[in-house]
């Protein structure tokens, strides 16, 4: 386009603002026009006859009326202490609030308590429960899977068990076994934080219960973790499932695991990834969703609601959703 056309579109939409105008100029009835003028030299354009060639201009693409609007909605509001949404494909950062702060993250400390056991453990490895499991989550009053003491589980199925329902007795059952014992396990995933990256997250035990120490991370660092987790594909199915049901056997009795996250099945790509809360870290949340062939992965904390996590989690991915939508129809028209 020449500039010349450039300016006309510029003063045609000023024009148009100013003047609250819904059809153009020269469409108006009852509007006298000036009367030509008398030299032989045309006067100087009017800001009317500045706006008449604007109208034969062609409509630009319809993706860009469309689209361009949505790169200026407001940011959705985050009432958590903390919040953080990156794109982790091409590193932009949609929103961060004290994404550093180092604060509790209740269960959300379970994905990495998963992604040590799949790096010490065979997925078919056949882990027995115990008393003691079962009386970790009782006196704790944490969640819990329903096992019973003796039962035996495959370590597949008591992943299920720790991510779906949040059971501390699953949790503590495999870090007992993959320490071995809770110390040593904890010391583990320490050690996995330090190789990851996580400069901001120290684990204080394996379920992130009040009790001994809960420990401490960042929704930057559990935003990452999220990642890192989402790449296993035993991870990705565990955190994405809604519903897990393992039948009864010889060896145990039959279970019915229902996901904690409520925005699988309604938020469009949800993948999980994991819920928590305790009354000093409060409701959190870490999410994410494939959209448009990006993947949005994001972490809430310290929320004083319980369903509010989710709403603002489902309103942050699709605003998200639209900048990315908007970036892509850009990119195409240039």
């Amino acid at each position: 386009m020449q500039t010349g056309g450039i300016h006309l579109i510029v003063c045609a939409t000023l024009a148009t603002l100013v003047t609250g105008l819904a059809t153009p100029a020269h469409a108006e009835r009852g509007v006298r026009q000036p009367a030509p003028p008398t030299v032989r030299q045309p006067a100087p354009p009017t800001s009317q006859q500045l706006v008449r060639p604007a109208v034969q201009q062609p409509a630009r693409p319809a993706a860009w009326q469309l689209v361009r609007p949505a790169a200026h909605r407001a940011v959705p509001a985050v009432p958590a202490r903390a919040a953080y949404l990156f794109d982790p494909g091409t590193g932009t950062v949609h929103l961060s609030k004290q994404a550093t702060r180092r604060m509790p993250v209740a269960s959300l400390t379970k994905v990495m308590t998963a992604y040590v056991v799949l790096r010490e453990a065979g997925l078919n490895d056949i882990v027995t429960i115990n008393a003691g499991d079962v009386r970790h989550a009782a006196t704790n009053d944490a969640t819990a899977a329903a096992l019973r003491a003796g039962e035996r589980l495959t370590v597949r199925e008591l992943l299920y068990g720790a991510m779906l329902p949040s059971g501390a007795d699953a949790t503590h059952a495999l870090a007992r076994v993959y320490g071995p014992g809770e110390s040593r396990f904890v010391a583990k995933m320490n050690a996995a934080a330090r190789s990851l990256g996580l400069a901001g997250t120290r684990y204080g035990n394996s379920d992130g219960l009040p009790k001994p120490s809960p420990g401490y991370s960042t929704a930057q660092d559990q935003a990452k973790l999220a990642d890192v987790a989402l790449r296993d594909p035993v991870l990705r199915t565990i955190a994405s499932t809604r519903r897990h049901v393992v039948r009864k056997s010889k060896v145990h009795r039959a279970h019915v695991w229902t996901n904690t996250n409520k925005l699988l099945g309604k938020a469009p790509g949800a993948l999980g990834v994991k819920t928590g809360y305790t009354r000093a870290a409060g409701y959190c949340l870490s999410f994410a969703a494939d959209r448009d062939g990006h993947r949005l992965i994001g972490v809430i904390l310290g929320d004083t609601r319980a369903d509010r996590r989710f709403q603002t989690a489902d309103r942050l991915l699709d605003w998200a959703g639209d900048q990315v939508a908007n970036e892509a129809d850009i990119t195409e028209d240039l």
